[in-house]
């Protein structure tokens, strides 16, 4: 009797009598390639600009009791085996807040200095950039310390190597932080600085996914005291 419920239960999930070995073995082979690439993801913050229209610093700006880089730093910590820091205007203020960051997290994060920081925004990414030899990288503005912890598992789970360019959007609405792969990583190298991440974004030979969230934060854009009022 025990016998032909236990033949009942197997046909009940298996009712063709399927050879489950490969699929399973296929599945533990996805999974594995998955820990792999997530495992191999670094990331970069921009602290170089001058924040002009904000009239203070940025990075030094204080969020739930930290500095926004500090904020961006330990979440990133979450998923990155290495962090680099691309400095340039107050590099020095910086250097002082990574020294104080705890010793565990301090080992991972790289300082790079742009002297040509006044070219903008892109010319410290490709800086950054250069100091990398990973599959995957993880771009994050120094302007939003308020994302939520667990976004950045989320957004790392969404790695897939079919795709190049790994982007949140909330209500069809394009946010930040960006995975880009080793496509990407590629082009950005070999641009002058005088382009721009717009322009690469355009290539057709990139392939990109929107991921769909539910989180507001990514969208964040704290470029002003107003900006900064509303997350404090």
């Amino acid at each position: 009797m025990a016998k032909r419920k236990e033949k009942y239960f197997f046909e009940s999930i298996n009712p063709y009598w399927e050879d489950l070995y490969q699929k399973i073995s296929q599945s533990n082979e996805k999974i594995l390639l998955r820990n792999d690439l997530v495992k191999n993801i670094n990331g970069i913050i921009i602290t170089a600009g001058l924040s002009t229209r904000m009239g203070k610093f940025k990075p030094l700006l204080k969020y739930n009791g930290r500095t926004f880089l500090e904020n961006i730093i330990c979440k990133l910590d979450l998923i990155c085996n290495q962090i680099i820091i691309v400095t340039g205007f107050n590099s020095e203020k910086v250097t002082e807040i990574i020294s104080a960051i705890e010793p565990k997290i301090k080992t991972k994060i790289v300082i790079v200095y742009n002297e040509n920081y006044n070219d903008g925004m892109f010319s410290s990414l490709k800086v950054g950039i250069e100091h990398f030899n990973t599959n995957w990288v993880i771009y994050h503005f120094v302007d939003q310390p308020n994302i939520p912890e667990n976004i950045y598992l989320e957004l790392s789970n969404q790695i897939d190597i079919t795709y190049d360019w790994i982007q949140p959007i909330n209500k069809g609405r394009k946010g930040h932080p960006i995975i880009f792969g080793k496509n990407v990583i590629s082009k950005i190298k070999q641009s002058n600085f005088d382009s721009s991440l717009r322009i690469i974004s355009q290539s057709n030979e990139i392939k990109k996914y929107f991921w769909e969230c539910n989180f507001e934060e990514i969208l964040s854009d704290i470029d002003t005291e107003q900006d900064y009022l509303k997350i404090i």
